[in-house]
């Protein structure tokens, strides 16, 4: 067997588990038990790690729903600043774990900012995947045998770790996948700093219907004696759980206000959207945390390096506007009801930074979302930009398609996801309830479904075209926005056509 890229996302592709296992898990809540830190933690074992020796990590732990990416970025950013530090003390690597990812499997494991090469992706997937069959070989199993390695998440976060263990990095910025109490991340038991972004209803199943409960499972990740901060926004309902979680682990919480600066934008922070003020406050406040523990607030350009981690941060597919002749694209991923409010909101500052559009003028929605309640979403969407542009037609055209990114290809293996019901997929059954909801809140709309993202994207550039050819100067906006596996296919859509397209912040 070749060791290349390729081979490695083949292998982590099996080991994602199939529609029917994971919409079982989705409906009973048994993923998410007791047992999970402990098998966790055997896994770790059978790779040769304890948890205690991912204390070398220094890391930092972060959870919540909304904004959890967007401010281990914001983090990961500022620290990325005392790298090669000319004072007594420098950082040489950070590591940033996130998910999921857009375009590349390898994006979720980074190291100062750049995700890991092909070569090194390569390189420690298949460590991590001899150690699990050397392991299972010793107890006497199949070491192609089902069970021998853990499924997908799981296997990247031990991946993360042995990565970032063999490459000394000096921190590591650790995003929880779902929940915090029995994620998989939460091996980490002496984290530097923890932080919790806003709390918000999502994977209801998993984690409670309550925002109570969302609270409990994302307090898991507090720690004895290491510090950790929270935005003072929360729900009353949250900050009381969040606060007994803090009494009962002793852990010191300190609740974060946007910082004037940011709020003034006196920092332009480097994702402009409204509620990115809230992902980067945090985040500065944590990283603060990291920076004095571990000796850098004496570093006499601390202060503005702490300012150009704020304004440089990018985050793919977050609050990301690219432009073509005669489009500007607006790239949102917004998964749940209260994010795809907060896409919309950020949609309408675009709409109306630059100059007052009239309803007349063409607005594009490219929409999915495969998994979650579709029509909540897309509902939900629409009565956001409705009020904040005091307009009951916010699009023109809305195009609905399913996560599927190229016409003749399909997906690329980095984008391959069985996490779906492949005969809904089939039969377009999400996307032509979507089109049957949408018809019915806004029946001036040119609705259309089809099938590929590519297809969606050719839709908008022929609409266009033809605006450009009768000499029409201005630019069709379109949003694009729902499931972030659409963010991600649509990204490589536009990369795959010798970047036609530029990138604004």
């Amino acid at each position: 067997m070749t060791r290349t890229y390729a081979d490695a996302v083949t292998s982590l592709n099996t080991l994602q588990s199939n529609f029917a296992i994971v919409d079982a898990i989705r409906k009973s809540g048994r993923k998410m038990n007791d047992q999970a830190i402990p098998e966790m933690i055997e896994w770790c074992n059978k790779i040769g790690y304890q948890p205690s020796d991912f204390d070398a990590l220094n890391a930092i732990h972060i959870a919540g729903t909304k904004g959890k990416g967007s401010t281990s970025a914001f983090i990961s950013s500022i620290l990325a600043q005392f790298i090669g530090n000319n004072g007594s003390k420098s950082l040489s690597k950070v590591g940033l774990y996130t998910s999921p990812h857009l375009r590349f499997v390898r994006e979720r494991i980074q190291i100062n900012g750049e995700p890991l090469s092909e070569e090194q992706f390569a390189k420690y997937f298949f460590e991590v995947w001899d150690r699990l069959e050397e392991a299972a070989k010793a107890e006497g199993h199949d070491p192609q045998a089902p069970g021998t390695k853990p499924v997908y998440f799981r296997y990247l976060t031990l991946m993360a770790f042995h990565t970032y263990i063999s490459e000394k990095v000096d921190a590591a910025v650790i995003e929880c996948g779902i929940g915090g109490a029995y994620d998989s991340t939460n091996v980490i038991e002496k984290p530097s700093v923890t932080g919790i972004t806003s709390l918000g209803i999502d994977h209801v199943a998993m984690l409670g219907s309550t925002i109570g409960e969302i609270a409990w499972h994302k307090a898991g990740i507090m720690k004895n004696g290491t510090k950790c901060f929270t935005t003072s926004s929360q729900p009353d309902d949250a900050k009381v759980v969040l606060q007994q979680v803090a009494r009962e682990k002793g852990t010191i919480l300190e609740f974060v206000d946007v910082s004037p600066e940011i709020a003034n934008d006196k920092i332009k922070l480097g994702l402009q959207a409204e509620f990115q003020k809230t992902n980067g406050s945090l985040a500065e406040a944590v990283a603060r945390e990291w920076l004095t523990l571990q000796g850098y607030q004496n570093d006499p350009e601390y202060d503005s390096k702490i300012r150009r981690g704020l304004e440089t941060v990018r985050w793919a597919g977050r609050c990301e506007t690219r432009h073509e002749p005669g489009i500007r694209w607006c790239i949102d991923g917004g998964h749940t009801l209260e994010s795809i409010e907060l896409a919309g909101k950020w949609f309408a500052s675009q709409l109306t930074s630059i100059q007052p559009q009239s309803a007349r003028e063409p607005r594009f929605l490219i929409f999915n979302q495969q998994t979650r309640d579709a029509n909540a979403l897309a509902t939900a969407l629409f009565t956001t930009l409705s009020t904040a542009l005091d307009d009951s037609h916010p699009f023109t055209h809305a195009i609905f398609c399913t996560n599927t990114t190229f016409v003749d290809t399909g997906f690329k293996p980095d984008l391959v996801s069985v996490n779906t019901n492949a005969s809904d997929v089939d039969a377009l059954k999400v996307q032509n309830d979507l089109a049957e909801t949408w018809r019915g809140i806004d029946s001036h709309a040119d609705v259309t479904v089809v099938r590929t993202i590519e297809e969606a994207v050719a839709l908008v550039r022929k609409f266009s075209s033809a605006r450009l050819g009768d000499g029409e100067p201005s630019e069709v906006t379109a949003l694009v926005t729902g499931s972030l596996h659409l963010v991600g296919g649509f990204l490589e859509v536009l990369e795959s056509e010798d970047g036609q397209t530029t990138l604004t912040a």
